[in-house]
Parts: structure tokens; C-alpha cells; sequence
């Protein structure tokens, strides 16, 4: 297939493709014509890449990975093993971080949410804090 119909396929952009190709993720063939090759492969290897980009890896580094998916040998599996480990690591602190935003926020909307109802029942709630307890205390 040509790039147009990966970058169908996959949603990439054809500079994103080119992009992948200029930093070592993606090989395509050329044909006679010079024009960029594709086959299957091409599109769940577009995806990963995409996938890793989106969880915030930089192109160096899924750059170390792509030659052990490709063509693995001991020292390319090695040096990918380190990089996915230390890659591992940095999504499982990202995820946490995340995670305990997650539960602030939503500790944060229970306490609009409850003061929106006591307001809107004529009672006077004072006013909420980050934490969820309540002031009796009338602003002013």
C-alpha cells in the first residue's frame, strides 16, 4: 500500500508517517517510482507508535524499542529491555499521579455537587472547602 492509504488506515498523518520513517520507526520499500511502500505489518506497527507516543514516550526512545521487534538479536534485546523497563516505570508514577488527581477531583465535584443541592433547598450550607467539610460561618 502507499502512504496515502496507511495514513487512511491508521488515522496518521502522511507527515506524521514520514516523520516515523525519518527517526527509525517505521521502514517502508520504494517502488520503482520511488514511491513509499507499505504492507499490513505497517499498520499495527503505526498504531503502537502512536499508542507510545500517546503515553508520552519521545521517538528516541521508542526508536530503542523498534529494532528488537524487528530484528532482535541479544545486545538489541538487552538495551530494549532496559528502555522498556525504565519506560514501564515512568506510565506506572504517571498512572498514580493521575489516579490521585482523579480522586481529588472527584472528592472536589461531591462537594460542589452537595452544595449546589443544599443551596437549591432553600438551606443555608456556608461554604464548602477543598476538603469536604463545611463552614456554618455566613461569608462577609
Amino acid at each position: 500500500m502507499r502512504i496515502r492509504e496507511l495514513s487512511v488506515r491508521t488515522g496518521a498523518s502522511r507527515r506524521s508517517l514520514r516523520y516515523y520513517e525519518q527517526q527509525g520507526l517505521l521502514v517502508s520499500t520504494r517502488s520503482a517510482g520511488g514511491q513509499r511502500c507499505y504492507g499490513d505489518a505497517h499498520v499495527e506497527r503505526v498504531a503502537l507508535i502512536q499508542t507510545f507516543l500517546a503515553a508520552g514516550m519521545s521517538s528516541r526512545t521508542i526508536a530503542q524499542l523498534v529494532p528488537c521487534m524487528t530484528e532482535p538479536n541479544a545486545e538489541r534485546a538487552e538495551q530494549a529491555l532496559t528502555a522498556m523497563n525504565q519506560e514501564r516505570t515512568r506510565l506506572s508514577a504517571t498512572i498514580d499521579s493521575l489516579t490521585a488527581a482523579r480522586e481529588a477531583l472527584d472528592r472536589l465535584i461531591d462537594v460542589n455537587r452537595d452544595f449546589l443541592a443544599d443551596t437549591a433547598d432553600g438551606s443555608a450550607p456556608g461554604l464548602p472547602d477543598l476538603y469536604g467539610s463545611r463552614s456554618t460561618a455566613s461569608p462577609g
